[in-house]
């Protein structure tokens, strides 16, 4: 898509959120085209000897890793993969990840992130769907076996298979070989799995192809868009590098000491450019873990002075509820930003008490490479908004019914907005690019209302998506699951209030005539068939769903009987 912002012209009058600008920048600055390796290799160039990574306390400089990508470039060129060809991630976050993501888009290949929460049929879908060939994962048994199965019942032709304890400082690793091996899985004997060290045992001196920024896609982010059928968001070079430097723009402490606190999932799009681009970019560190845990991350912000932190709701309370909390030092925390799911006011209340940082909220989409728009980090804050739009980013409120009109001033109406980090489209759905795109600019399915500070707030949704600790589940997924119960004749899946992770799933069913099932056994037989996010609350049976007129399930009516 065009990625210059629209700018009114002359005879119009500037939007509020652009005439009353509270971000320290410019809105209408210009971001180059810039590929993802070149902005690494220039970071890295520049930074040296200077901490990138700091995994379990083992730190990696920007050399070593830069080391490591391009080992990463040379070794899938070895294997024959070329421009275009999609590799995969299947990792947490682990320093295999960063060198898997640079070294793949050094060589023109097109990233694909995915979960390691996913099920075996889930990863099966979206490599098939992808056409990926290679993938990188862990010897770990959370993962590992998950990935094998793939490889035996799918297209992927290759495993590249890391170890956590090869990343971590020496005493560590002992330790994680000697007490953790029930975390490990015996590899079997397969030529089609490749230790990472192999892959990664040459001189580095791979073929660099020419990138388009603007045209050639970096990475295949999947996500739900409006509906809960899996899309591939097709996210480019510039796509991702305007991103990461439009949210280092907007950033007051830029100048400053920056060590971010990396437990935002790197799969998720979120973390992608929030954590990894910008960090990169900036030329800043990342302490990081395999996974959020609450004891964990508050030793990390004081034992490496941590200066800023992107997470969800759920990790902010989590550091909240922790006993830890009151014998860790903040003092060299300046910004906590929060995303992924709305942010509860007395959340952001305590937190900031707690901590004397800042807890800001913003907004972002897979399908704009993340991030959207974001409160100041100083100044003016509102809670319960979104904050205004980052650099270069024009947002809009359009009829809900009919996008191609707008809203009147102060209405509501759905949030769509057009700018560098908007996706370049969805992968192999082109029907579903002309549902999404109005004009250049990208449908939200957002409700929104924009006050006279020019501040967004979201104040309704169209799309049926329950935002799970930052996650999105999709009701209908879950109901296709709950219709092969042989007991269910209809269901339907809602998002109930949930203090910890903002919203949880809960399913409600009706039975085929005569048959006798309670919802804790249904509940038992369903969840195991899910990832662990999209595991429902509770199952409901119920005589009858609600219906709209013409009969169709009325997952609508059924929030209002429940939720009020």
């Amino acid at each position: 898509m065009n990625d210059t912002p629209e700018t009114p012209s002359p005879a119009e009058p500037a939007p509020i959120w652009k005439s009353r600008y509270n971000h320290p920048t410019d809105w209408d600055q210009f971001f180059s085209p810039l590929t993802l390796p070149g902005m690494f290799f220039r970071s890295a160039g520049r930074r040296g000897d200077m901490n990138l990574l700091d995994f379990m306390g083992r730190k990696y400089s920007y050399s070593e890793v830069a080391s490591g990508v391009i080992r990463v470039a040379k070794g899938l060129q070895d294997l024959g993969v070329k421009k275009g060809d999609r590799v995969g991630l299947f990792l947490p976050n682990v320093p295999h990840y960063v060198t898997g993501y640079y070294g793949a888009m050094a060589i023109g290949a097109t990233v694909v992130n995915f979960s390691p929460l996913y099920t075996v049929d889930e990863l099966a879908h979206q490599v098939e769907d992808s056409g990926t060939k290679i993938l990188f994962t862990l010897s770990a048994s959370a993962v590992f076996p998950v990935a094998y199965e793939v490889l035996q019942k799918s297209s992927l032709e290759r495993l590249v298979v890391g170890s956590v304890a090869g990343a971590l400082p020496a005493g560590k690793a002992l330790f994680y070989r000697l007490f953790r091996n029930k975390e490990n899985t015996p590899q079997p004997d397969d030529d089609r799995i490749i230790p990472f060290a192999d892959l990664t045992n040459n001189d580095g001196n791979y073929v660099a192809p020419n990138i388009h920024p603007e045209k050639d896609i970096a990475l295949l982010q999947y996500t739900g868009g409006t509906t809960g059928t899996p899309k591939g968001a097709m996210l480019s070079h510039q796509n991702l590098t305007a991103n990461a430097r439009q949210i280092n723009s907007i950033d007051p402490f830029i100048e400053e000491e920056d060590r971010l606190m990396g437990v935002l999932p790197f799969f998720h799009v979120f973390a992608n450019s929030a954590v990894l681009n910008r960090t990169v970019a900036r030329g800043g560190e990342i302490v990081m873990l395999p996974r959020f845990d609450a004891k964990q991350t508050l030793k990390a912000i004081t034992r490496n002075r941590i200066t800023a932190m992107p997470g969800v709701p759920t990790m902010y309370q989590a550091l909240l509820d922790h006993p830890d909390i009151d014998k860790t030092n903040f003092s060299s925390l300046k910004i906590c930003v929060s995303g992924g799911a709305p942010l509860p006011l007395e959340l952001k209340k305590k937190f900031e008490a707690k901590t004397g940082s800042k807890l800001v909220e913003g907004y972002g989409l897979t399908e704009s490479s993340g991030v959207v728009s974001a409160n100041p980090y100083a100044g003016l804050n509102k809670s319960g908004s979104i904050g205004q739009p980052v650099p270069g980013t024009v947002v809009k409120l359009v009829d809900k019914e009919d996008p191609t009109k707008a809203v009147p001033d102060g209405e509501p109406g759905e949030l769509i907005f057009s700018g560098p980090q908007v996706m370049q489209g969805y992968w192999n759905l082109p029907q579903a690019d002309e549902e999404v795109f109005v004009d250049g600019f990208l449908r939200t399915g957002d409700v929104a209302v924009i006050d006279e500070d020019g501040y967004i707030k979201i104040v309704d949704r169209l799309k049926d998506m329950i935002a799970v600790g930052g996650f999105k589940v999709f009701p209908s997924q879950v109901e296709e699951i709950l219709y092969k119960h042989e007991a269910v004749k209809e269901a339907l899946v809602i998002g109930v209030p949930d203090d910890y992770r903002g919203e949880s799933p809960k399913a409600y069913v009706a039975l085929e005539e005569g048959m006798d099932v309670d919802g804790a056994a249904l509940k038992d037989w369903l969840n195991p068939q899910l990832g662990k996010h999209e595991r429902v609350i509770d199952v409901v049976v119920r005589k009858t769903l609600p219906k709209t007129m013409i009969g169709k399930l009325d997952r609508k009516a059924l929030r209002a009987e429940e939720l009020g």
